[in-house]
């Protein structure tokens, strides 16, 4: 898929980059990429895939916008108060670039859709905000072989890890099993900085076009942890699997409908 001259205009500042190049600039035109969840962490992610050049981006969200949302869900505006999140996801999509193939989803992912969801995309985003949900697209993109990077931000902290098949832990390995629902707080409790949504979607985002191009190493085997209070960014090692993890250690137990 040989770039048009517009193309070479729009993207020239990825084609001087010998990371990525007019070669690696055609696999973003050739990849494609899900999120799931079209909030704060979505937001971000999707728009700069889209800027990108990434050619096919997948939206699965459930959830109708609200006045809550725009203080830091930034691909949604104010006059979309009440639409559907997937298409003003779109639609924003297509004002940044209008060549992005959107497919939009506007459901609930559940283990009986997950499956068949995601085995059309090169490489999954998780951009939800509840822990069954992302125990639920680990599980999915572990038995499936697909790659994905998992986020989470509550109040001024964020977190983010990549997963590829065969090359270091999941996140099930890590983290093992969703903690009670009453244990832990959520984003409306105790409040979060929009911002946050921003630093953290973006670094899925960079995932997402570095695992699509080969460019540079990805957080395989690693959570990175950034705490804005601080401005500091730390990043923990996990090189092995957990051999007994149900999902991706010897023998796996777990499965999905």
């Amino acid at each position: 898929m040989a770039l048009t001259s517009e193309q070479k205009k729009r993207y020239a500042r990825h084609i001087a980059l010998k990371e990525v190049g007019e070669g690696g600039q055609e696999k973003l035109a050739k990849g494609k990429v899900l999120l799931i969840g079209a909030g704060g962490l979505g937001s971000s992610g999707a728009m700069y895939l889209a800027a990108a050049g990434v050619g096919t981006i997948g939206i699965a969200d459930a959830d109708r916008v609200d006045l809550s949302n725009l203080q830091r869900q930034i691909i949604h505006k104010t006059d979309d108060i009440g639409r559907k999140k997937t298409e003003s996801a779109k639609e924003t999509i297509h004002a940044i670039n209008p060549e992005v193939i959107v497919q939009t989803y506007p459901m609930f992912v559940t283990e009986e859709n997950i499956m068949e969801l995601i085995c059309g995309y090169d490489f999954v985003i998780d951009a939800t905000d509840n822990f069954p949900s992302k125990f639920l697209i680990n599980d999915a993109c572990v038995l499936q072989e697909k790659p994905f990077s998992h986020g989470g931000i509550l109040g001024f902290g964020g977190q983010t890890m990549t997963y590829v098949p065969g090359k270091g832990p999941c996140y099930r390995c890590i983290f093992k099993s969703p903690p009670p629902e009453e244990s832990v707080a959520t984003c409306k409790e105790t409040g979060i900085i929009g911002a946050m949504c921003g630093v953290i979607g973006s670094l899925q985002a960079m995932e997402a076009i570095k695992y699509l191009t080969g460019a540079g190493d990805l957080l395989t085997g690693k959570m990175l942890s950034y705490d804005a209070l601080k401005m500091e960014f730390h990043t923990a090692k996990f090189s092995k699997r957990d051999s007994t993890c149900p999902i991706c250690g010897k023998n796996p137990t777990s499965k999905i409908l």
